[in-house]
């Protein structure tokens, strides 16, 4: 059986937990950051858990991580 290849866009954007949950990202933290409010800016920030729904694709995306 030939090994099944990552998708390198999956990859950079879903880490895997020591759980096997997937973290990411939050989106609009690119650009026009100033209309933004300090505080939603913030909560931007931080890393949020990929929803349960989202976890069969992600780990199929990403087998070997």
């Amino acid at each position: 059986m030939p090994k099944i290849k990552t998708n390198r866009g999956a990859a950079k954007r879903f880490a895997r937990t020591a759980s096997g949950a997937f973290k990411r990202i939050a989106s609009h933290r690119r650009h026009i950051l100033t209309k933004k409010s300090t505080k939603r800016k913030r909560h931007l920030r931080a890393a949020h858990m990929l929803h349960k729904a989202d976890v069969r694709a992600a780990r199929r995306m990403i087998p070997y991580c």
